[in-house]
């Protein structure tokens, strides 16, 4: 079994707070966590129709039954059990009483913060991260990207190409048919294709509706619904402004660079060396990796990208008060010159911080160049 990074940070957080909810994409290794990190506690799923139907006609009974130590999966399936969870614990004033695990998070969170508040700590686990699969999995750089981080492509020995029609069908367009009711399938598969195809783009829902045939809201919507389903996010600019000439729309990007390239066509890794979103896709994976390691650690702030509208971009921003750390990301393997420019730029232009400087590439060196830290792509921990 491969061991999660995240594990370490949950032993600790249930020392100090009676409910840890765990919420990520579905098929992103949770009940495995769970039952690994937490073994000596008690596991109920209430995917279980027959245990989901107990749950919500005796609520208060099935907590007398499942009263302390104990996982409760999908628990986003009865709302109504965090009220009373709420009074259990607030009773008790036990530590790591409930672990409560759910995909849905837009269900899940909207309920816990309504009836949880301060009194759970909440984790998101997405697919594994580089830095757990370099041990039992070596894989070059088009490897990883292709792959993705879903469990399943590697515990089971899934190829993508089988794994990610089923994960489509069975969990994507399943959760949103439940959500939105959506009668017209294909149409939401093209809009999933479509925002594949603008990885690392600036995001304009009207474009994509007129691509599709569909109005603005309705991109918006089915958009709300992928990014709470962890399937997709958004990047936000830097809020700063220097200029006054800044970009302040978002930037598409998956969690998962393996789905988006099956929903691209790609077929094969080795075709990424030619495609036309070979530098996105490189941008997209190194992103979320940024976003896996901060996760592993419990540390769930949002990083940003900048851009002004003469064209000069800084790839991922971390804001961290008076310093602020840059990443730019290229999917060279040789380094060249212009790979600063944009740093060089950005670095002429603000003032009052403290700059921390990197360059991620496709190469397998490390290199101190122009005051910057130059780091290979299956290195992304050190940032």
């Amino acid at each position: 079994m491969i061991e999660r990074k995240i594990a370490e940070k949950l032993k600790d957080i249930a020392q100090k707070f009676p409910v840890i909810t765990i919420t990520g994409p579905r098929q992103s290794g949770k009940t495995t966590l769970c039952r690994q990190v937490f073994a000596d506690y008690r596991y109920v799923t209430l995917e279980n129709p027959d245990t989901r139907s107990y749950a919500e006609n005796d609520p208060r009974g099935f907590l007398e039954e499942y009263n302390e130590k104990v996982i409760i999966d999908e628990a986003q399936n009865v709302p109504a059990l965090f009220s009373y969870i709420q009074g259990i614990v607030d009773e008790s004033k036990q530590v790591g009483q409930y672990i409560l695990s759910g995909s849905q998070n837009f269900l899940l969170l909207e309920k816990i913060s309504q009836s949880l508040a301060g009194r759970t700590y909440i984790f998101h686990l997405l697919p594994f991260a580089q830095s757990e699969l370099l041990a039992p999995y070596e894989q070059d750089m088009l490897q990883s990207i292709y792959n993705g981080g879903y469990p399943a492509i590697y515990d089971r020995q899934i190829a993508p190409l089988d794994y990610f029609p089923s994960y489509i069908q069975t969990y994507i367009e399943r959760d949103v048919r439940s959500i939105l009711q959506i009668k017209n399938l294909n149409s939401f598969s093209t809009f999933l294709k479509v925002c594949a195809g603008r990885t690392g783009q600036l995001f304009n829902a009207s474009d994509i509706g007129n691509e599709i045939g569909i109005d603005h809201k309705t991109v918006q919507s089915w958009l709300s619904i992928l990014e709470a389903s962890f399937i997709l996010f958004r990047l936000n600019p830097w809020h700063v402004n220097f200029n006054k000439r800044i970009v302040k729309t978002p930037k598409l990007y998956f969690y998962d660079t393996g789905l988006a390239c099956y929903l691209l066509g790609i077929r094969k890794a080795e075709e990424l060396n030619v495609h036309f979103a070979k530098g996105s896709l490189f941008e997209n994976y190194v992103i979320t990796e940024y976003i896996k390691n901060r996760g592993n650690k419990g540390d769930n702030a949002p990083p940003y990208f900048w851009r002004d509208n003469t064209g000069n971009e800084i790839d991922l921003l971390v804001d961290l008060g008076d310093r602020i750390k840059l990443m730019e990301i290229k999917a060279g393997k040789t380094i060249k010159d212009d790979f600063f420019k944009s740093l060089t730029f950005f670095e002429k232009i603000q003032t009052g911080y403290h700059l921390s400087k990197y360059i991620v590439y496709g190469g397998d060196s490390y290199r101190r160049q122009y005051n910057t830290q130059v780091l290979p792509w299956n290195r992304l921990d050190d940032f």
